[in-house]
């Protein structure tokens, strides 16, 4: 593995995310890229430095001022396509990003399946230790279901990170004084789409 490149992948994100601090926990932004190669390298076992770089960088162009020609510049062409894979399409409504992430996952590489799976791993283990009090229980369910719908089409990618995010699928979390199931006991299929339809002129 390449230490350097991975290390200016870690450097690039910190810069890149220093002024930005994560919905859930209100903790500093780099802790979700350095969390999601961590479980990527400690979980996955996976030594790709591509898959790790891009790991570190998947959030650079959604959500900083970073473009894809930037990237490219720096990190080549491999990174940059897998970042770009995972990147999502800011032009469409939250509902169709949601709904397209569901149906691309399929078709990408290797290394971008990863980062995706990695990504749910660390959101959803946020979800379960600290539910966003700016969610509903409902949403809260909604984006498992919408994940666990993720994980179902890219399944086969990596078996130890599918086993660990199977486990968060049974799993329950506490609002309110109140235990929810993170998957509900009801038609998983019904329960997405009332999930995209909640959506509807959300912005967090």
């Amino acid at each position: 593995m390449s230490s350097a490149a991975v290390l200016r992948a870690a450097n690039f994100a910190a810069l890149k995310h220093v002024n930005q601090r994560r919905k859930v926990g209100d903790i500093p932004y780099i802790n979700h890229p350095i969390g999601v190669a961590n479980y990527l390298t400690e979980v996955g076992k996976v030594e790709d430095p591509i898959a790790i770089q891009a790991a570190l960088l998947h959030d650079t162009v959604e959500d900083t001022d970073t473009t894809f020609e930037e990237l490219l510049e720096i990190f080549g062409e491999e990174v940059t396509n897998v970042v770009r894979e995972v990147t999502d399409n800011k032009d469409l409504t939250k509902t169709e990003r949601k709904k397209a992430q569901v149906e691309h996952a399929k078709v990408c590489s290797t290394a971008a399946k990863l980062v995706k799976l990695c990504d749910k791993l660390y959101n959803l283990k946020d979800i379960l230790s600290n539910p966003p009090t700016f969610w509903s229980a409902e949403r809260c369910q909604g984006y498992f279901v919408w994940s666990y719908n993720v994980i179902e089409g890219i399944r086969g990618t990596n078996a130890p990170l599918e086993a660990a995010l199977d486990e968060l699928f049974q799993k329950s979390f506490t609002m309110n004084g109140t235990t929810y199931p993170a998957l509900p006991k009801t038609d998983l299929k019904e329960f997405l789409q009332g999930y995209y339809k909640s959506l509807d002129g959300v912005d967090d």
